[in-house]
């Protein structure tokens, strides 16, 4: 093992990422996820954590992949060059770029670089020492979804009893996008960071970096905002720009006294949506922490899966369109009744529930619900521009909610509800 004593970590490492390398030194977290902006210099931070890494522990190895194989040479590769070079540690290491690898000299330990295209071909890596410890998936949002990132790191995370993943991006401007999505849910193993060109010293970046981003606050705000602040500023066809995702723990629940429940039907293609929730009506918020969401679901196995939670049989509030649905629950034993419905009633309960303070959403007892509210958007003309009318897909959650809450939105002695 190489000792480095010539160059100074506060040298190469901006603050902001302090706390994570820390977190990686004592083996705190092993998925990472270090989002932001242009010029956060998160894919630098990573190079020096994985040749740091790969140089103390004698067992590690290291891939390093895009989406696309060949993007590799112009981003992971220099970049881990780069690092190489920075902490002046050349002659340790063989560089080949035909095909593209870095070898540790001392041990033969190896960094490898992988493009995602084909993700199941990926099982075919070996490394002759050690185990692959370090996982680096840059611009992870070109990714398809995490069932890819899935298939990878169950190939590559073997043998091993530490392993540490990257994850570097910048954040789509979609509020939909999986990435945005999967960071809503909690891991105890993950840990997600956000950083930003300011809180890198200037002279790395160069006066012209700064003269640029400057420029474009002044001209473009929302344009500076994700693109220098990685914020997800969204398409402006999010309709719910109210959710909120966090864990709502067991005490929160024993003191809601407000409980709703709503059933929107489907059994073939759609899946039946079964929503439990507590609405703050002083307070205007809305708080989403059960639900039931399956396709192919009989009404026999319906009931006795909200039997189970509605331990008290209190009211289900259900799809009036479905009276022959209601009829065989009500058979099993389920209190339940349609909703009341209106005209506009789709409109009025959206906006209904867009008016809300919050609408806070349990991502760990409620990912489907959470997903289809945050991925509610309006469609496109053919123009380009957005339809005025709700989307009727992908809503079944929705739909529940505003069955479940239906005496909250009555106007004037009509429901709202459809």
């Amino acid at each position: 093992m190489i000792v480095m004593t010539q160059v100074r970590l506060s040298e190469l490492v901006a603050p902001s990422f302090y706390e994570i390398h820390n977190d990686i030194k004592h083996n705190r977290y092993t998925h990472y996820w270090l989002k932001g902006g242009r010029g956060s210099t998160k894919s630098s931070f990573v190079s020096i954590e994985i040749i740091l890494g790969v140089m103390k522990d004698p067992n590690a190895n290291a891939v390093a992949l895009r989406k696309v194989k060949e993007t590799i040479k112009d981003s992971v590769f220099e970049q881990l060059v780069w690092a190489i070079e920075k902490l002046k540690v050349t002659e340790y290491w063989e560089i080949k770029h035909n095909p593209m690898e870095l070898t540790y000299l001392p041990t033969g330990q190896k960094i490898l670089f992988r493009g995602a295209d084909k993700p199941r071909k990926i099982k075919s890596i070996k490394v002759s020492r050690g185990y692959v410890k370090f996982i680096w998936y840059e611009e992870v949002d070109e990714f398809l979804g995490m069932e890819e990132i899935r298939i990878i790191n169950q190939s590559l995370m073997r043998g091993g009893e530490q392993f540490v993943v990257f994850y570097t991006y910048n954040p789509p401007n979609r509020v939909n996008a999986w990435v945005n999505e999967e960071i809503l849910i909690d891991r105890p193993d993950r840990k997600v960071h956000h950083s930003t060109y300011l809180t890198v010293p200037r002279d790395w970046l160069g006066e012209q970096f700064f003269i640029e981003a400057e420029h474009l606050k002044k001209v473009n705000e929302k344009a500076y905002r994700h693109e220098y602040l990685g914020e997800v500023t969204g398409t402006g066809g999010e309709v719910f720009t109210n959710v909120k995702a966090r864990k709502i723990n067991d005490e929160e629940i024993k003191a809601f006294d407000r409980i709703k429940r709503g059933l929107d039907f489907g059994y073939a293609v759609d899946p039946a949506a079964y929503i439990v929730c507590h609405f703050d009506k002083t307070r205007r918020r809305l708080y989403i922490f059960h639900e039931i969401f399956q396709v192919g679901l009989s009404n026999r196995k319906l009931a006795e899966l909200i039997k189970k939670e509605n331990k008290s049989n209190k009211l289900v509030v259900a799809d009036s369109a479905e009276p022959k649905s209601i009829a065989e629950l009500r058979g099993y034993g389920i209190n339940i009744r349609g909703a009341k419905k209106g005209p506009d009633s789709v409109e009025y309960g959206i906006k209904f529930l867009q008016d809300l303070e919050e609408i806070i959403i349990d991502p760990e007892r409620c990912p489907n619900t959470l997903r289809e509210f945050v991925n509610y958007e309006l469609e496109k003309d053919k123009d380009g521009n957005f339809k005025a009318e709700f989307p009727d897909k992908n809503n079944h959650t929705i739909d529940a909610v505003r069955y479940a809450l239906e005496d909250d939105m009555r106007t004037g002695g009509l429901s709202i509800l459809k």
